[in-house]
């Protein structure tokens, strides 16, 4: 009698995600939201997402299927139910990152009914939909003791496969209160006559909002009978909503997003891309659009031995100093990962260029003895060079940049040492749609951070892209020494920083306005 092979638990599923992305500013995206990213193995995301919001996973990343069809461009959404459901069986951790709230016009209800039948587990994340985004952020109250006790969400693109429209315009015209149309503006004109041919005074405030919450935000208001063709000379296009009712009245004295100091300019960041999200969050804030255009990338040594051999040594030196904020993280990190730690640094005095380094020291439970005023090499040279003579100083440094601080130093009689504890490369070409963008002049502002990145535009930017450098797209440079090597390589700089950090720039940017 043979003993049969036992066969194996069948594998668990995943779990899937239906998270709300919010209507668009990368900000109000919730932090179960911002958990649930971190956790995920995948994430299916719609076109109305932010990108900037796959910065918090680490996950592989697909932009749902869409289609052309006889009405247009429609999306499958059983395509997209199936991806759900196979990815979880598969084991996999799911994101399904939808614009707005998944369950107010998302059919994000559709997609968990698909799971729920397919025995998936799943959970729902709230977003902030676009309706009360896209009021707050043009300054309208959609409810106001004065004007509107109520709010209702309607759609304005019902299901084309409908015989005839579901929507009572007859109660729509005379409902107490606003009235917030997604997915209308293709209708508006449509829509005002319908509420006008119904009762609705065509004298009632309109509104509409076209890429709400976003620094390209732009808000037509007027008259119901109006608004349609101020739209239309407005050239508004989707995604969009539309706002119908006394409160519209407010926003005159409410209003706030579109008076930020670079609200609708488009920057481009030209840090590190792992290293840009401060820059780019700081350019929301002023009301600007950042575009990711890493110039350099960083990179550990190819060879550690070198960095090894110092840091068994670092009891020798009587100074540490760093020019950048890669560079304490390029040694404090080696000395962590090769068993030691900052007990090392004891002895020694430590100097940054500038409050950024500085800050990044702290991170490290360490404080800066030197930090000079203005933070370039020559300031800190000169303030280190009545302190060091006779004694061993290391600089942690990149593997490329200028000879200023160790020739004051060697000059002030220290016994300097360099070592080279990151690589600073040249990326070697822009990403197609940041590339189409230079090359159509949509960007209004490049911030040059440092001498290579400046060098390094030089050499990207293609003769399309160049002819708009000067006119559509000014360059602000951080510092003296990245203005002259702009110089250097024909590159015009129209603002530079007083300060020589991120703020700095965007500071330049704002004074040139």
């Amino acid at each position: 009698m043979t003993t049969p092979t036992p066969h194996a638990d069948p594998k668990p599923p995943g779990r899937v995600y239906l998270v709300g992305a919010g209507p668009g500013d990368p900000g109000l995206l919730t932090l179960r939201g911002a958990e649930c990213l971190r956790l995920a193995d995948l994430v299916l995301y719609d076109g109305l997402v932010n990108p900037l919001l796959l910065r918090h996973s680490h996950a592989s990343a697909e932009r749902t299927c869409r289609a052309e069809g006889p009405t247009g461009r429609q999306i499958r959404q059983e395509e997209i139910n199936q991806r759900l459901v196979d990815a979880a069986r598969e084991g996999k951790t799911v994101v399904r990152l939808k614009g707005g709230d998944p369950f107010i016009f998302g059919r994000g209800s559709e997609e968990a009914a698909a799971l729920r039948a397919a025995g998936i587990p799943f959970e729902v994340v709230p977003g902030i939909t676009a309706a009360t985004a896209a009021a707050v952020y043009t300054g309208i109250s959609l409810t106001h003791r004065d004007h509107a006790s109520a709010v209702a969400f309607i759609t304005g693109h019902e299901d084309p496969a409908k015989p005839s429209s579901a929507l009572d315009y007859q109660s729509l015209a005379h409902f107490p209160g606003t009235l917030v149309f997604y997915m209308g503006l293709h209708r508006l004109e449509s829509i005002a006559g319908s509420l006008i041919a119904a009762g609705k005074s065509a004298d009632t405030p309109a509104c509409v909002v076209c890429r709400a919450t976003q620094p390209l935000q732009q808000t037509v208001t007027g008259t119901l009978r109006e608004i349609p063709q101020l739209a239309k000379a407005a050239g508004l296009h989707p995604p969009s909503l539309v706002i119908v009712g006394d409160c519209v009245q407010v926003r005159d004295r409410a209003h706030w997003f579109e008076d930020r100091p670079l609200f609708g300019k488009v920057i481009g960041i030209t840090r590190p891309e792992d290293q840009a999200d401060d820059a780019a969050h700081r350019a929301f804030e002023l009301g600007a659009l950042p575009v990711l255009l890493p110039m350099i990338e960083i990179a550990p040594p190819d060879d550690w031995s070198a960095v090894d051999a110092i840091l068994e040594r670092l009891d020798e030196f009587d100074w540490i100093v760093w020019t950048s904020a890669n560079g304490v993280r390029g040694l404090l990190d080696r000395l962590w990962q090769t068993g030691g730690d900052i007990r090392r640094l004891s002895h020694a005095r430590l100097a940054c260029i500038g409050p950024a380094t500085a800050k990044v020291l702290e991170q490290y439970s360490l404080r800066a003895d030197v930090v000079p005023n203005e933070f370039r090499a020559e300031a800190l040279a000169a303030a280190l060079a009545p302190k060091v003579s006779g004694q061993k100083v290391l600089w942690a440094r990149a593997s490329r940049g200028r000879d200023v601080l160790p020739q004051i130093l060697t000059q002030a009689g220290a016994k300097l040492e360099q070592e080279v504890v990151y690589q600073n490369r040249d990326v070697m070409a822009f990403p197609v749609a940041e590339l189409a963008q230079l090359e159509r002049g949509d960007l209004d502002w490049i911030g040059l951070s440092s001498p290579s990145i400046a060098r390094s535009l030089a050499k990207l930017i293609t003769p399309a892209a160049r002819q708009w450098i000067g006119t559509r797209t000014k360059l602000a440079s951080i510092s003296p020494v990245t203005t002259a090597a702009a110089a250097e390589v024909g590159l015009p700089i129209a603002a530079e920083a007083t300060t020589y950090t991120w703020e700095g720039l965007f500071q330049s940017m704002i004074r040139d306005a």
